[in-house]
């Protein structure tokens, strides 16, 4: 499809869909908002396929998610876009009661693919160029704004440490609800042991051993890679239990409420409709859904969750069946009062022709941008707000709320 009968359709859908849910929007007063910070850059096209780009198809001979209809397909969204299998129970039926929206070709116009120095940008919100300020996030700037109107915005960061996002002039608590840890997946120590004994008697004694070898040796790397990139972020690993608990303190004490899940960074084995990433997303699927029933269906109608991370990966497999470091990813954006049921903003066609430096998703849809036009409706900020939450961006509005 070409990129303006893309956006030509999208306006109508929009516009229709806003109109027909604009008594449903957040309350300003009482407007609940959960950020929550995907740290490692997930690999978006895994999550939202699309399943009508012949190209992704070509691009991923061993981890694609295969057409709807197919064994292990994605779930149809819509006749270009398609749902990772694993949420058919979780985000599908969100999506089905048009109250998840998704926001493809999303992020920052930062290029420096590092983890650290993207997540800070995000976190922040700051013009990329000029000096940066590290004790002002944009999410304590939101905060900010809120009080000077004389609304309690009951800000909490639900981390171990504060986040760039929440620092700034209104003081900020933060507390860490405990999920369990993340298993390791493959073969442990013990299996390890009892394979090398059952072949130590054979001619393939020495490469079991060195197989072994070199397995822990890769795993070792890339699981401190990992851990690095997800700067001590929780793990998809009991996330349910954990966001129940989130629920439950914003129904009645926190309007605006932060989290950040670690684990994204795939370069080796993601897998396709099962695997690493697939365990993941349902992990994380079933947690967000967990706290849209936990919130209740007032608190839900006037709650909106982000789900957000510092960039996407790459469009074609690497030698390893993963991915690395890319550009553009995909937003989430889910609640009661969202007007989801679509696939929101600017898109384009994915050929091998449109991608960003022939390699990546390209960013169409400043997070700047679209989180400015959510803030501005749910809260009914003018401009000249926005402007202090995101200095020198415009929002652009995409009738999320």
């Amino acid at each position: 499809m070409l990129r303006r009968h893309y956006l030509q359709a999208l306006g109508a859908s929009a516009l229709g869909l806003a109109t027909a849910r604009v008594a449903a929007a957040p309350r300003a007063g009482d407007a609940r908002l959960l950020l929550v910070f995907l740290r490692g850059g997930y690999d978006c096209a895994s999550l939202l396929v699309p399943t009508g780009s012949s190209f992704y198809y070509e691009s991923r001979p061993n981890i694609a998610i295969a057409r709807p209809g197919q064994e292990g397909g994605a779930l149809e969204l819509t006749s270009d876009w398609g749902l990772h299998p694993v949420l058919a129970d979780s985000m599908l039926p969100l999506y089905q009661r048009r109250e998840l929206a998704f926001v493809p070709f999303a992020g920052t116009d930062d290029l420096s693919r590092s983890h650290f120095d993207t997540q800070d940008s995000i976190e922040l919100g700051q013009p990329l160029t000029g000096r940066r300020d590290y004790g002002s996030g944009f999410l304590n700037r939101l905060a900010a704004e809120l009080g000077a109107r004389r609304e309690t915005p009951s800000p909490m960061a639900f981390t171990s440490t504060l986040p760039l996002v929440l620092r700034g002039t209104v003081d900020v608590p933060n507390t860490a609800l405990a999920a369990a840890a993340g298993g390791k997946a493959g073969v442990d120590e013990r299996q390890a042991g009892l394979i090398d004994m059952m072949y130590r008697s054979t001619r393939l004694a020495r490469p079991v051993a060195e197989g072994f070898a070199t397995q822990g040796e890769v795993a070792r790397s890339m699981q401190g890679e990992m851990d690095a990139a997800s700067r001590n972020a929780l793990s998809t690993k009991g996330f349910e239990g954990m966001a129940r608990r989130m629920a439950r303190l914003m129904q009645t004490r926190y309007h605006l409420g932060f989290v950040d899940v670690g684990g994204w960074d795939t370069h080796v084995g993601q897998g396709n409709a099962t695997g690493a990433l697939a365990n993941r997303f349902e992990e994380l699927g079933r947690g967000l859904a967990g706290f849209a029933d936990e919130m209740g269906t007032a608190a839900w109608k006037n709650t909106v969750v982000v789900v957000v991370s510092e960039f996407g990966r790459t469009f074609r497999e690497n030698g390893n069946r993963g991915t690395d470091h890319g550009h553009g990813t995909v937003f989430w954006v889910l609640g009661g009062g969202v007007a989801g049921g679509r696939i929101a903003g600017e898109q384009q066609a994915l050929t091998a022709t449109t991608l960003f430096q022939n390699r990546d998703y390209p960013v169409l849809n400043d997070y700047r941008a679209v989180l400015g036009g959510l803030f501005g409706r749910m809260y009914g900020l003018n401009a000249t707000a926005l402007a202090r939450v995101f200095p020198g961006a415009r929002a652009t509005d995409l009738r999320l709320v």
